[in-house]
């Protein structure tokens, strides 16, 4: 099954792609060679209101273990910290300074990618399944999403190391709230987590040493109402 296949399969969950698309690769050898994946376009219109989305805004630590949608997905990155602003770049979630200095990682079964913006898809950086590395809870090991939100020091120019910790944890924490705020217009389970082994993650996304973990993040369907 190709890429293009996968994606406009309706039996195909987001995850399972990824995986079709690497298992179909490693034949070839060329497995390593896979660096990014486009996202679907997100959908602009038929969310929640939000005062609604404000309303139903809560943590949740139980999920199923379904892969979220390609859609959902794509809506979920978008949201998050996605370009609303093509002709400048600039996002969804502010920054100080314009610096942009945070990048979403999503965490799933079928390895570690990096959210890249500017062009809506994901790159890949780890093969294999590191989800209880992604945080100390017992649900996060299955958990079908965990974003996890890194600063990177070096784009925050001419700031103090104060400012840098200062900053990176607020932006981190506008991107967390624009997830909540999505997954309660789409009906997802949601948690921000601060208790992170940090240098184990670290080390498996192979992050140096100016860039810092700030929060994860769960994601996944609530118990019972995959879809």
């Amino acid at each position: 099954m190709s890429v293009i296949e996968a994606w406009e399969n309706p039996g195909m969950t987001g995850w399972r792609i990824v995986g079709v698309l690497m298992m179909g690769m490693m034949g070839s050898g060329l497995a390593q060679e896979i660096e990014s994946m486009r996202l679907p376009p997100p959908e602009m219109a038929g969310s929640m209101p939000l005062m609604q989305a404000l309303q139903a805004r809560h943590s949740t630590r139980e999920f199923d273990s379904t892969p979220l949608s390609p859609q959902l997905l794509s809506n979920l990155l978008w949201a998050a910290d996605g370009v609303n602003r093509p002709g400048s770049g600039k996002r969804t979630a502010p920054s100080a300074h314009d610096w942009r200095e945070i990048d979403v990682y999503a965490i799933t079964a079928a390895g570690a990618f990096r959210y890249d913006p500017s062009s809506h898809a994901l790159q890949r950086v780890v093969a294999g399944d590191i989800r209880k590395l992604a945080g100390v809870q017992d649900y996060v090991a299955t958990a079908p999403l965990n974003l996890v939100y890194v600063a990177d020091l070096d784009r925050m120019t001419e700031a103090s190391e104060e400012d840098k910790a200062f900053y990176g944890a607020t932006d981190a924490g506008f991107i967390a709230q624009n997830v909540y705020l999505y997954c309660a217009s789409a009906g997802l389970a949601v948690v921000v987590r601060g208790l992170v082994d940090r240098e184990a993650l670290g080390a498996a996304l192979g992050l140096g040493k100016h860039q810092r973990i700030i929060l994860a993040q769960s994601v996944g369907y609530p118990v019972g109402a995959a879809k």
